[in-house]
């Protein structure tokens, strides 16, 4: 007969210097074959990451007996009990991989992602699962889960526990409400001055608490998802992301780029990505996330929605909350519309196509993607923006189908396909049941500039100084130049050049550093060639590089003076997130 009660974890972070996470695992046996896996994979994550290549010293007991165990996979296991006494279970985890999706642990502080941690034994995945932690002197542990009487914590199943971060240090919790929800952040980390960013930042708080009310009401609902939520921080010398959890947010944020001007503003909306993703993910999942394989990739042709949209929404999210101002919000989407525009893999890869291959592209880049693929989070948000702006003409708005698709799925579970998501947008406007396919399954690009006319805001192209070779160099290990980027059909790949050729020198000139470059491309002209000298698995060689005419370098989204009061309006409205 099955138990109640699922399995019972403790988990050992005192062995922080040794970066060794030990976890013992009791559990009541419902048959004599007992089976467990270890995740491959987080949530939110779609990358296999064999989370198994860090356990180690696996074993199992039975009344203090040694149970045999045979693996029947890379990450999965069984053994033949004499009984159905309860079982113990033993590993342990090397913790020194630093990222929101991964465990780290030392002597400052301990995080783990519970997929990485946590067993499931087979038939036990929807009972109770119980978490303990074991701490050093001064820690205490932040974990997004119901507390009880005798220090654990409790997980109503098996997902509900791999959800789960859990912070654990000596930091201090800082509280605050959204609409009498119960909200906490914590921050490990310092900023350049060496203090938390909550003290050296008095209203940052007060601000990201706005963000979350601002999410809210694009939402159309007057509280969050969650009952309670935990925002967990890492501030560290260059990082940058998160990943979203039920009642909870990761995230990993650069201390120098905090120190940026606009480096506040970007915390902020990469507060409000994470936040969103509580309602558009992980409620209003796509179905082939319902209910979650955490062994196989599984092919989502909808992920450009769950994290295109929430990656437009994010920019605009900290303005609606009255926090950044109008021409901060089209800076930054022209940053994103240029970083599109000079990725030439949007017209090899599809935006569904980019979907569909996330699991072996997006996460798995190399130098030479940005010939072949385009991020669904990138090209995902200028379809978000084209959808966002088409609607408003038609008297609607993204915010309105993000509601409609909230109430028909989102808060009752219930995961959509592609086709329940694509009669959503058709039934907010007809046109789209043609245009829409069209966007997602072709590779040119939609005509922006008439949308952006209709709320007054000018797109202008800015030419680069020189002619174009296109390559991109960087400093090497060793000193020197190194190619970082050869664009496909550019002038460097017809030359012949590929990704880690070291340059030598170009026109006779020696190269030591990108600045060497400046005042041989001021004096090029287009069509002028350049003798390059470089070297490849230690063997020296030359080139001749056709430069050709310069290429927009970046482009700039600006109001238009010449605007009527109603497209003036029409444009406060849409950086707002108010419907019309």
């Amino acid at each position: 007969m099955t138990s109640a009660t699922g399995p019972s974890f403790v988990v050992d972070l005192r062995a922080a210097t040794a970066h060794l996470v030990a976890v013992e695992l009791t559990a009541q046996p419902s048959a004599p074959t007992l089976r467990w896996s270890l995740p491959a994979w987080t949530p939110g994550s779609y990358l296999i990451r064999d989370y198994v290549r860090q356990l180690e010293g696996l074993n199992l007991t039975q009344a203090d007996r040694p149970i045999p165990v045979r693996r029947t996979g890379v990450a999965a296991w069984e053994a033949e009990l004499p009984d159905l006494q309860p079982v113990r279970l033993r590993y342990q985890l090397v913790a020194t991989e630093l990222s929101v999706r991964t465990c780290h642990l030392d002597a400052d502080h301990g995080f783990l992602c519970l997929a990485a941690v946590a067993v499931e034994i087979e038939g036990q995945r929807w009972l109770p699962q119980r978490i303990s932690l074991q701490l050093p002197p001064g820690w205490q542990g932040h974990v997004p889960l119901p507390q009880r009487a005798d220090g654990s914590w409790c997980a109503q199943d098996f997902d509900q526990l791999v959800d789960t971060p859990i912070e654990a240090g000596p930091h201090a919790s800082h509280g605050f409400d959204v609409a009498g929800i119960p909200h906490r952040w914590v921050s490990w980390g310092t900023t350049l001055a060496g203090v938390d960013p909550i003290e050296a930042d008095g209203q940052l708080l007060a601000d990201v608490e706005r963000v979350c009310g601002a999410c809210c009401r694009l939402m159309g609902v007057e509280r969050p998802a969650a009952d309670h939520y935990l925002f967990v921080l890492h501030l560290t010398e260059a990082g940058y992301g998160g990943l979203e959890h039920d009642c909870s947010s990761v995230l990993q944020y650069g201390r120098r780029r905090l120190a940026q001007p606009d480096g506040r503003r970007k915390l902020l909306q990469l507060v409000a990505h994470e936040y969103l993703h509580q309602w558009n993910v992980r409620r209003l999942r796509p179905a082939e996330l319902t209910p979650y394989n955490y062994r196989d990739p599984v092919s989502i042709p909808t992920l450009w929605f769950a994290e295109g949209v929430t990656s437009y929404v994010d920019q605009l999210l900290p303005h609606a909350a009255g926090i950044s101002d109008s021409t901060e919000v089209l800076a930054d989407l022209a940053s994103d519309l240029s970083r599109y525009w000079l990725t030439p893999g949007r017209h090899v890869q599809s935006l569904r196509q980019s979907s569909e291959e996330a699991w072996v592209k997006l996460y798995k880049a190399d130098a030479y993607a940005i010939n072949s693929q385009v991020s669904y989070y990138l090209k995902g948000a200028v379809l978000a923006l084209v959808l966002d702006l088409h609607l408003r003409r038609r008297g609607s708005g993204l915010p309105a189908v993000l509601r409609q698709l909230w109430q028909s799925h989102g808060r009752w579970g219930r995961g959509y396909r592609e086709a329940e998501l694509l009669a959503a947008f058709a039934r907010a406007d007809a046109d789209l049941a043609r245009l829409l396919p069209a966007w997602l399954n072709g590779t040119e690009d939609p005509d922006l500039e008439p949308y952006l006319a209709d709320v007054g805001v000018v797109l202008t192209p800015h030419p680069a100084a020189v002619p174009w070779l296109g390559w991109m160099v960087e400093r090497s290990d060793g000193g020197g130049l190194q190619l970082k980027r050869v664009i496909r059909s550019g002038p460097a790949e017809r030359a012949g050049l590929m990704v880690g050729d070291e340059l030598i020198a170009v026109s006779g000139w020696r190269l030591h550093q990108p600045e060497d470059l400046t005042p041989v491309l001021a004096a090029l002209q287009p069509g002028a060639e350049l003798e390059v000298a470089y070297a490849r698995d230690g063997r020296l060689r030359c080139a001749q590089l056709q430069a050709a005419p310069a290429q927009v370098e970046r482009w700039s989204l600006e109001p238009d003076r010449q605007a009527t009061a109603a497209a003036v309006e029409r444009r406060r409205r849409w950086l707002c997130l108010e419907l019309p």
